[in-house]
């Protein structure tokens, strides 16, 4: 699952984002959302988070919880 509604995700949930460092090279940094950053519903290149590591970036991916 896409990461540009803001309804998708909540603290705790795991994620790989885009740094903005890496937005030019695409790679990804998994990590677990500590708080949402970005306040409207929707965004087209994806909410921005910051991470437990006190990361920041936009998330790329949802990562789906097996069962």
């Amino acid at each position: 699952m896409n990461g540009q509604n803001r309804s998708d995700i909540y603290p705790g949930l795991e994620v790989d984002i885009i740094l903005k460092k890496d937005q030019r090279t695409g790679n990804l940094t998994r990590g677990f959302v500590k708080r949402l950053l970005t306040n409207s519903a929707y965004h087209s290149r994806g909410i921005k988070v910051l991470l437990d590591d006190g990361q920041v970036g936009r998330v790329a991916w949802i990562v789906e919880e097996e069962d």
